[in-house]
């Protein structure tokens, strides 16, 4: 019993704490935006501005540098798009094969994609650079997204799936019936694995969106920036946090929040959309198939 009212003034307390945590910060990003650089000083910070400076504030980002934050929008999705792309052409497969087949050397790649997977992304950023340099392809979309087509997160996820709910007896009649190994997985497989591959298109799609130093590092022209480089850009354009640009900065402090949340507004619109499928993804290794 006193578990019970322990476990519910925890969740009765707790719960309420963590969600003013996450979303006072959102709610003041949102209100920020709608505010003239002098009221977001001066105003009470959780009230709301006005259309006007909204308004103003929107056209002021979309004209700084001729227009740069659409392109770098622009960059971020189609970079984000194609290694999504490209890590479901790898992963899905890869973890199928690791799952579900027997090969000489399986269970050492699969100790190589855990430690691999358990790696920090920073520190293979150097030897990717150096890699990428010497076949020229710095500067390039293809040494942003190449990289981080291969994801190791989602061949393992992609593994955990595939062995826990999915029947071997179901893949072995397809066999039985003249499919082969392609057939099988593409046939019988693949129709099974809706909610991970939604799951991996997501968590891939979240790591490239918001990836930053890799493409700091590949891209030196700003034209070819994503929008989380672009980001940087203004931040050094802001008077508020680089006091060396003067007063007159191209950048105001309201129209970098606003630039945050258009950079963040993707990744919402994808969850909101696809969290019925990710639900489902992440239970659905729960249980024995």
């Amino acid at each position: 019993m006193r578990i019970s009212h322990l476990t519910r003034l925890l969740t009765h307390v707790l719960l309420p704490a963590f969600a003013l945590f996450f979303v006072l910060p959102m709610v003041w990003l949102v209100f920020a935006s709608t505010k003239t650089p002098a009221g977001l000083i001066r105003d009470n910070p959780l009230a709301p501005g006005s259309i006007d400076a909204l308004l103003t504030n929107w056209a002021n980002l979309m004209s700084f540098q001729d227009g740069a934050v659409l392109t770098w929008m622009t960059n971020s999705v189609v970079y984000a798009g194609l290694a999504v792309t490209l890590t479901l052409l790898v992963s899905i497969p890869a973890g199928y094969a690791m799952a579900l087949m027997d090969f000489k050397g399986r269970r050492l790649l699969l100790i190589v994609t855990l430690v691999v997977m358990l790696m920090p992304a920073t520190a293979l950023v150097l030897p990717i650079f150096l890699e990428l340099s010497y076949v020229g392809l710095v500067n390039q979309a293809a040494s942003v997204v190449l990289p981080m087509s291969f994801f190791p997160f989602g061949v393992y996820l992609t593994y955990i799936y595939f062995s826990t709910s999915v029947p071997r007896e179901l893949l072995d009649a397809a066999r039985l019936d003249g499919c082969d190994e392609s057939a099988t997985f593409a046939r019988v497989a693949l129709p099974l694995a809706k909610p991970v591959v939604a799951l991996v298109a997501f968590f891939s799609f979240v790591q490239n969106w918001n990836n930053f130093f890799l493409p700091y590092v590949m891209l030196p022209d700003s034209d070819n920036y994503p929008m989380q480089v672009g980001l940087t850009q203004m931040l050094a354009a802001t008077p508020t946090f680089n006091p060396v640009v003067g007063a007159n900065a191209e950048v105001q402090p309201p129209e970098l929040v606003l630039a945050t949340l258009l950079s963040i507004a993707p990744v919402l619109l994808v969850f909101l959309f696809s969290q019925r499928f990710l639900v489902a993804g992440l239970t659905a290794g729960a249980t024995k198939g």
